[in-house]
This record gives structure tokens, C-alpha cells and sequence, in this order.
């Protein structure tokens, strides 16, 4: 999966995993980088390797694979670290993604499909495509359901189409309790990430309405302040949205040793070509992400500079 998972990420390799596990198979799930906490309690989660942790492990066990499945990432580099030890491993690699662009030349197999609502979809399909419906539990239930969800914005996105419903209903027809994913997702922060919303939403909210543009801009004064761990700002990026008439919302955070900027719009905003262009990033037509070594003061005037120059796809009023 890519660095920093999400809930589409370990819920489409955790819902794989416990396929294959079933088939006989000898499976190890990966991630490059460590994952936020309120993911721990997936089924599976316990045997997830962490690779900037157990780097040698993690090696050996990738130059082994016969088979690697590369999920909810197109380029090799959204694995961070770990890219080298993929790009040389012997096995054939398997791609299963929804992003634009895949890089194609390193998979053996496998399709990256933007029509989708997120990877684990892509799971549930393939493994139904297989006639393995009946292998799907109640835990490989609850790790599709988690990717689905999230990935889908508690099924808000355009990208809901009658298929993720009728996804829904034969999990629940499985067993699927989806109000105790809710609750284990959305329900399960600490009291100082309450607290630093409210700080985010008074203090670093800027909002351009002459461009129909929201922007928070976070300095690392604040993740200290707060305590502010891994998945604790997941989801910032969408209050903006809220706001009547916005159309673009972006959220620059300094984490040191870069500034990662994450964009959500609506309508025919394209933010997976913005974010390419000015942030060297890319992502969904509605929601991608980015990154700058700028300095945080840099990056929220480099924001600025390309939201101007995107008037005419932002702006309703007229200059």
C-alpha cells in the first residue's frame, strides 16, 4: 500500500489478505510507512508489517514474493522507502488502484480504474469475479467496508454509483455491523484533536469567496501544541467544502521536513491537474494531493498565485 494508509489502503490489503489466507496462500501485508491509529482495530491489523520499522524483515520477505499486490498506489514512489526493495524484487507485481496515470511498465497485471470509488471496491470485484464470494467473513467485511466508506466520503463523492450500494447490501447480507466501522473510524480521536479543529477552523482558515476558495494552512507550532499524530488531520481538508459557494478547498500542513497539501473540490474543478502542476502531485479529479520543500509561508503564496491563475475555472465573480 502507499506511505501514511488511509482507510481504503489497509482496508483493501486487509480484505485481500484474509482471502488468500483462506486459499492456502502464505501472505504478508506491508505498509511503508507507520498508519494512524484509529485503523488498529481492523482484523489483521496485529500481523501488518511497518517496513521503516522492520526494514530487513520487510526485505526479505518482499525479495521472496512470487506474487506482489501493489494497492491503492500507480507509481512505485507512493511507497516511500520501500520503492528500491519493490522495483528489484523477483516476484510479478499486480496492480489494483483507481488513481489517473498508473506507471504501467512495472506491473505484470493488474488495472488502475478512476471509475471507481476506491481500491477496495476493486477488491470486492475481483474477488466476486473469481467466484470466491462465499470466502468473503465478517472481518474481510469490515476491511472492504472501511476502504469503501472512507475512500468514498461516507459515500458523498460522485464516484458512489449504484454498484458501491449494491456492495453495501451483500455485506450486510454477510454481517456486516457498519455502525461499529463508523464508530471505530470517526469516534475514536483524542480530546486534543477537538481541540485543534477548533484552533484550525478560528485561526488558519483563509477564504478567497471572489474565487469560491477555502485554505487552511498549518504550521508545525501547532501539531506540537496539540499532540497531533498520524490520521489526526485526515478529513480537515473537507470542512471547508461546507461553506456555501466553495468550491476548491486546500490544506497545506508544515511537517518539518516538507509542506503537504492536500486539495477536495466540487463540480468540474479539477484538482488531480492542479495539484500536478503546481504541487508535483496528483491523485482524483475531485481530490488529490501534493507536496512543496517550500517554506510554509512560500507554499500558502505559491497557493494563492496558482488559485489566481485558475480564475475562470473558480471564480464566479466577475473581475
Amino acid at each position: 500500500m502507499h506511505q501514511k494508509p488511509d482507510g481504503d489502503a489497509m482496508g483493501s490489503s486487509l480484505g485481500l489478505y484474509h482471502v488468500l489466507l483462506q486459499l492456502g496462500h502464505k501472505v504478508q501485508v506491508i505498509s511503508p510507512t507507520n498508519w494512524t491509529a484509529f485503523l488498529d482495530w481492523m482484523p489483521g491489523m496485529k500481523q501488518v508489517l511497518d517496513y521503516e520499522r522492520s526494514t530487513n524483515t520487510c526485505n526479505e520477505v518482499i525479495n521472496q514474493a512470487d506474487w506482489i499486490f501493489c494497492l491503492d498506489f500507480n507509481t512505485l514512489n507512493r511507497t516511500r522507502k520501500m520503492e528500491p526493495a519493490i522495483a528489484a524484487a523477483p516476484g510479478e507485481r499486480i496492480l489494483i488502484d483507481h488513481h489517473q496515470q498508473p506507471q504501467t511498465e512495472v506491473f505484470a497485471y493488474g488495472i488502475s480504474d478512476t471509475g471507481k470509488s476506491s481500491t477496495a471496491e476493486m477488491v470486492f470485484d475481483f474477488i466476486i469475479g473469481a467466484g470466491l464470494g462465499d470466502m468473503i467473513t465478517t472481518e474481510v467485511a469490515e476491511c472492504i467496508y472501511t476502504g469503501v466508506m472512507t475512500d468514498s466520503g461516507s459515500f458523498r463523492f460522485p464516484s458512489t454509483t449504484g454498484n458501491v450500494h449494491r456492495l453495501v447490501a451483500f455485506l450486510k447480507d454477510k454481517g456486516l455491523e457498519h455502525s461499529k466501522v463508523h464508530e471505530n473510524i470517526y469516534d475514536n480521536f483524542s480530546e486534543n484533536r477537538l481541540r485543534f479543529i477548533g484552533n484550525v477552523l478560528l485561526n488558519r482558515l483563509q477564504v478567497f469567496f471572489e474565487y469560491n476558495t477555502a485554505l487552511i494552512a498549518i504550521p508545525q507550532e501547532d501539531l506540537l501544541k496539540y499532540d497531533i499524530r498520524t490520521g489526526d488531520t485526515e478529513g480537515l481538508v473537507n470542512y471547508p467544502l461546507s461553506i456555501e459557494g466553495i468550491k476548491l478547498a486546500a490544506i497545506i500542513i508544515d511537517r518539518g521536513e516538507e509542506r503537504k497539501c492536500s486539495f477536495r473540490s466540487k463540480g468540474n474543478v479539477d484538482v488531480n491537474s492542479f495539484a500536478r502542476k503546481y504541487f508535483g502531485g496528483g491523485g482524483h479529479f475531485n481530490a488529490a494531493g501534493g507536496q512543496t520543500s517550500a517554506p510554509l509561508e512560500t507554499a500558502v503564496e505559491d497557493f494563492i498565485r496558482a488559485m489566481k491563475e485558475n480564475k475562470e475555472m473558480l471564480a464566479t465573480y466577475q473581475f
